[in-house]
């Protein structure tokens, strides 16, 4: 049995709960252990008694009881990430500082795991350390299918200003997308509501329904929700390259807004973009080429300002491969397409 302990809570340590850092601290140390030490003022925080769900922050001095030894199994070994999957992540780094990564995930690995996801950005993170002793938190996500641009921040305190800066809505992010048809106006701001709804239809998984803003009052669950999209350019009436930025940031928000104006999204089975059925038969091997029945939907660029620098950061993201394969069949190009679209200085 160890003896008390009194530990300082290190640089980027603080904001979180003082039973996660505890066990963070302390891999064998059992939930129960930590309720009976605040309840009995065996552990303490700067000599006050606390709670198990107490927020420590950085330069507290923690007070820790003995430990008994061998009160809980060691923690679990982590799981060494695969070679080929450790050099897949790692060649999708497009930026890295001593705060954060950020990443061109590929379409097709999920952010996170879930209900079947057994491989996902967050499961590979070991192997996104290079230089630094933690592993690296995601701060927010993209769909599965969706590619482009995904940070990730480098210590518990740069997540933490990450997390509020999105929260916050101080970064701003542009996605690029091919859609059916061409929208009237080329420019405009989509504020239908969203609400979960039942079955996921092609592709199976979650679907929302867009609310006019009229019924928001009478649809339970509905939260309001906010696109602005810009046509940068189109191929006749029967596709457009559209831009497009979340001012809310509602799960499949841009898929549903643009289904719900009649332009879904090419290759979204689960809004009506699967097939492009709307663009006429064969239209792809009239360019000369098939259109990819995967997503077209992509996170191009990411302005904010660094959580710890203050500088201001503009990052892009190269389309990936069935992407720009559509691109070039259309004929469309990124040479005189503005940074933002939507600035009026810059368009």
């Amino acid at each position: 049995m160890s003896g008390v302990q009194t530990i300082t809570v290190g640089t980027g340590e603080g904001e979180q709960r003082l039973d996660r850092w505890l066990r963070r601290r302390f891999p064998n140390v059992t939930q129960g252990f930590v309720e009976k030490g605040c309840r009995k003022g065996d552990i303490r925080v700067d000599g006050g008694r606390v709670k198990a769900s107490t927020r420590v922050e950085e330069g507290q001095a923690v007070r820790v009881p003995p430990i008994p030894d061998g009160q809980a199994p060691a923690a679990p070994r982590r799981e060494k990430v695969a070679k080929a999957d450790a050099e897949m992540i790692r060649s999708c780094v497009i930026y890295r500082d001593e705060h954060i990564i950020a990443l061109n995930k590929p379409p097709g690995l999920a952010s996170q795991g879930g209900s079947g996801q057994t491989r996902h950005v967050d499961g590979l993170g070991d192997a996104l350390r290079f230089d630094s002793d933690e592993q690296p938190r995601l701060v927010h996500r993209l769909d599965k299918d969706t590619s482009g641009i995904l940070i990730m921040a480098r210590s518990r305190l740069t997540a933490a200003k990450m997390s509020e800066a999105f929260q916050e809505r101080e970064t701003r992010k542009i996605y690029w997308a091919a859609i059916a048809g061409v929208p009237n106006p080329r420019k405009a701001t989509i504020k239908y509501g969203l609400v979960k709804a039942g079955g996921g239809g092609d592709g199976g998984g979650e679907k929302m329904r867009a609310v006019h803003p009229r019924e928001m009052g009478e649809v339970k669950g509905a939260k309001n929700a906010t696109t602005d999209y810009a046509v940068l350019d189109s191929l006749g009436s029967r596709a457009s390259w559209v831009a497009l930025v979340p001012i809310t940031g509602r799960t499949h928000q841009l898929r549903a807004h643009m289904a719900e104006i009649g332009h879904p999204i090419v290759g979204d089975g689960k809004y009506g973009g699967s097939g492009q059925e709307n663009m006429g038969d064969g239209w792809g091997a009239s360019l000369g080429g098939e259109i990819s029945r995967k997503l077209h939907l992509h996170a191009r660029s990411l302005t904010m300002v660094h959580p710890m620098t203050g500088a201001r950061l503009h990052l892009t993201a190269p389309l990936p491969e069935h992407m720009q394969n559509t691109w070039n069949m259309m004929g469309w190009s990124g040479a005189d397409v503005p940074v933002d679209p939507f600035d009026e200085d810059d368009a």
